[in-house]
């Protein structure tokens, strides 16, 4: 179904008349309720006419049973302060305390080819420490010797492993930042 001239038009005319999206889809034909919603924001159309069944005969205010004492108000709602949908506060931006890097970074590991094995030469006392893409020919484990508690050598256990002082410091920052 395409949107023609004519069922355009006709979709104008009936969202003026203040029929549902419901309803023009089923007055025009072949096409959902979601598609007419899309169709009616795409072209920007907006204030639709009141339908006589929405427009009531006017309220009458309330009265009180009991004479010279006012009516109770609704308690006005108050704001949500819990949950996904709760109010977010307007928080100003702090200023962030930058993490000190460590003393030295540690330098990329070269690893000769002698010492690299693959999944198949691997041992309890091999480093387990994978070095690149698993996917193509050049990819290997680094191989160098371990301790048989550890699965990586000294060098990539000071990657892996950080102190947990250095985790939690890190989090306060990352904390702060966000």
């Amino acid at each position: 179904m395409s949107w023609t001239n004519e069922r355009v038009e006709l979709l104008k005319k009936l969202w003026g008349d203040g029929l549902s999206a419901s309803q023009i889809a089923g007055e025009l034909g072949g096409v959902t309720r979601n598609a007419v919603i899309g169709k009616v924001h795409r072209l920007g159309l907006s204030g639709r006419a009141k339908s006589t069944s929405t427009s009531a005969k006017p309220r009458r205010p309330r009265t009180s049973t009991v004479s010279n004492s006012p009516v109770p108000k609704k308690p006005t709602p108050q704001p949500q302060t819990f949950g996904a949908t709760a109010l977010k506060a307007d928080i100003s931006p702090v200023s962030i305390i930058e993490a000190k890097p460590a003393l030295e970074p540690i330098a990329e590991l070269v690893v000769p080819i002698s010492q690299r094995a693959s999944i198949l030469t691997l041992t309890e006392r091999t480093c387990k420490w994978p070095i690149g893409d698993p996917a193509t020919d050049n990819f290997y484990f680094c191989g160098r010797q371990s301790d048989p508690s550890v699965p990586y050598c000294a060098h990539h256990c000071k990657v892996a492993y950080q102190p947990v002082a250095d985790r939690r410091r890190d989090r306060k920052v990352v904390a702060r930042a966000g």
